[in-house]
């Protein structure tokens, strides 16, 4: 008896089948990963736990510091944005234990000049030449930094309490610093303040959209779930500004690492290690919402990226150095609710791929739809169980959407945030390519490579566009 083999259209059904069946479950263990959060949050809004905090923002402002605070900030290659950022800092933050230390390379004077000119004579900035030519690496440029501050303290005999960190292009808050303060004073060893990015409507209409996207996504992770993540007492990942440290924390990372400096100089996401750096050793994480008498949030507020390639490095270096290295850097430390939040933080690449599979199978669906209509293909029959499927994940679409808008409408308004759900294959798209890009990274560092910093490039400062005072638009 001979059977027949089977014809191009049954096996491209057959492998339409198996990749909905994948990209099918993988999406539902996805959508219920998230559930359980929106879930947490929900509660925790409903019982008053996820309230933000109202604050007297000129209160915080003139507020003592409980004790000196140092900032550091490194740069390379800023000379375009640095200057702003520390004329706008210096002014926000008036008191004067505090200490702006500007981490500069030896090779880069443009930025040097652009640093030192900005102090007009205050003499709470320090630049710090780096003895070597850059670039290096931001964990790098900040080891620095702390060898600085802690010769200032060896020469003044005195210690700081609290250090602080940001970059920069970043416009800070005036309120930030005394919250910082208060939170550290409090009893919490890592302190994290929401990020806001800013809505972009200086370049053209697809740039806006792509420099954009960052809005909605850090809505609702800096409004959901770092928020949850504090309830359960979960390490907090650092975003790298808009954070703080007590100073004993700091040292105590330093104490744990042989050249007895706080970061690993080849780490790509030093910010991310260290807020769990911190939790890993004992210490007492807080990620603190708070608005201001005006309603908008106690935040730190900057632009990012919005040319394609400077999204896409900048977005394979955090799936890079969070996803794939920080299986070997951080591990699986620390207990189920622990696990739990690295597992989140770790999904990038297999949801990058995921992602890409369900581009693939919608590609598929419309080839297959133009052979049924010109009579070349059959329709493919879908089992109760891919129904099932299509079905629960279609629902989990439609929830993830209203979130995302719920969310995005509540820090820049319903318009932005009917945007930000347009935005989603956009951001899908971006998730892609730099889950790829830093799957090939990663590979090559297994071989021995160094991994590229890919440092994002800055161009304009958010006061350059009148947005000191006022709200995102």
């Amino acid at each position: 008896m001979c059977i027949a083999e089977p014809g191009l259209w049954q096996l491209l059904a057959l492998l339409q089948h198996e990749l909905l069946l994948f990209a099918g479950i993988f999406f539902l263990i996805g959508a219920v990963d998230d559930l359980a959060l929106d879930v947490l949050w929900l509660w925790l809004w409903a019982t008053g736990r996820a309230r933000t905090r109202r604050d007297l923002r000129a209160a915080l402002q003139s507020r003592p510091l409980h004790g000196p605070v140092a900032v550091l900030i490194p740069a390379w290659h800023e000379a375009a944005v640095i200057g702003d950022t520390i004329a706008h800092l210096l002014a926000s933050w008036p008191q004067p234990q505090l200490r702006l230390y500007i981490g500069c390379y030896r090779n880069d004077p443009a930025t040097l000049a652009a640093a030192t000119s900005a102090a007009r004579g205050d003499m709470r900035l320090r630049v710090v030449i780096h003895d070597r030519d850059g670039p290096s690496t931001k964990a790098d440029c900040l080891n620095r930094l702390y060898a600085g501050l802690a010769t200032d303290e060896a020469r003044s005999g005195r210690q700081f309490a609290t250090v602080v960190f940001h970059d920069a292009e970043d416009m800070v808050d005036p309120a930030a610093l005394g919250l910082l303060d208060e939170t550290i004073a409090g009893g919490a060893d890592f302190v994290q303040l929401p990020v806001e990015p800013l809505v972009q409507r200086h370049g053209g209409w697809f740039a806006n959209q792509l420099g954009s996207h960052y809005c909605e996504e850090f809505a609702e992770a800096h409004g959901k779930a770092m928020v949850v993540r504090d309830w359960l007492g979960a390490g907090l990942p650092g975003a790298g500004v808009g954070c703080a440290a007590a100073r004993a924390a700091l040292a105590g990372l330093a104490a744990r690492r042989a050249d007895g400096l706080p970061f690993a100089s080849d780490s790509l996401t030093e910010d991310y290690e260290l807020g769990i750096g911190i939790a890993s050793g004992g210490g007492r994480c807080r990620f603190v919402r708070a608005r201001g008498e005006d309603g908008r949030l106690v935040a730190t507020r900057a632009f990012f990226p919005n040319r394609f390639e400077h999204v896409v490095r900048q977005k394979s270096r955090w799936v890079l150095g969070i996803a794939l290295q920080g299986w070997d850097r951080v591990g699986w430390a620390g207990g189920p609710i622990e696990g739990w939040m690295r597992a989140r933080d770790r999904r990038g690449p297999l949801a990058a791929l995921v992602l890409l599979t369900g581009y693939v199978l919608v590609l598929m669906t419309a080839l297959g739809g133009l052979a049924l209509l010109t009579g070349v293909g059959e329709p493919v029959p879908l089992t109760p169980l891919l129904k099932a499927l299509l079905l629960v994940n279609l629902l989990a679409f439609g929830w993830r959407a209203v979130m995302r808008f719920a969310f995005a409408a509540r820090e820049y308004g319903p318009g932005e945030a009917l945007r930000a759900v347009l935005r989603l294959p956009l951001a899908n798209l971006v998730a892609i390519i730099a889950g790829r890009r830093a799957v090939f990274a990663y590979a090559g560092t297994l071989g021995g490579k160094a991994a590229p910093w890919d440092k994002t490039d800055h161009d304009v400062h958010p006061l350059r566009m009148g947005l000191a005072g006022s709200p995102p638009q």
